[in-house]
């Protein structure tokens, strides 16, 4: 069966807060063993690194955050096959998305699904499509979180992104990371 790129979409399973790494590696061996490198792409836990705080100063030391506990990301194309192995891995409890009863989940539409990509450093070529010069966007995190701007340019080779942005009345340029930013 050949598959065609727009059947791959991405779909939320709920798990055991705490347990969604172990869920992930259940899920990549599952495609492994059963053969599903062609259905099962990507199976992201939304984790960041965060600053360890003592009486809320920092610590020096780093932990992992997971940005929403009991959830774990996939990236497939819902097949038969493939729809069963998820259901079935130990440690998911179901898809979001799914009324139940036998009937597949609906997709995580891309614009839902890009923020949290971009939160973990998942970025592709697709991505950049959907933003040209000239479009408003938000700085979603990093130095400039919350500033709004206009896109100048984009740099798909360094992942740049130069926005004009308004400071104390002054027109001002902004360069950050494409993936720190969002359309409004």
């Amino acid at each position: 069966m050949e598959n065609n790129e727009k059947d791959v979409q991405w779909y939320v399973v709920n798990t055991y807060s705490g347990h969604e790494n172990t869920v992930k590696l259940n899920l990549l061996r599952r495609a492994d063993s059963m053969n599903l490198h062609d259905f099962v792409f990507r199976v992201i836990v939304a984790e960041i690194e965060v600053d360890v705080l003592k009486d809320g100063l920092p610590t020096g030391k780093k932990k992992m955050k997971n940005l929403y506990p009991g959830y774990v990301f996939i990236e497939m194309i819902m097949s038969d096959e493939a729809w069963y192995m998820v259901r079935n891995t130990p440690g998911v409890t179901g898809f979001v998305g799914s009324s139940g009863g036998g009937t597949k989940p609906f997709p995580v539409p891309r614009e839902q699904i890009e923020p949290i990509l971009k939160r973990m450093g998942e970025i592709d070529a697709s991505m950049y499509d959907r933003y040209t010069v000239g479009d408003f966007v938000k700085v979603i995190h990093g130095s400039f979180e919350g500033t709004e701007g206009r896109i100048t340019s984009i740099d798909k080779d360094t992942g740049n992104v130069k926005l004009e942005a308004v400071f104390f009345g002054r027109p001002t340029v902004l360069e950050v990371e494409f993936a720190q930013i969002e359309k409004i």
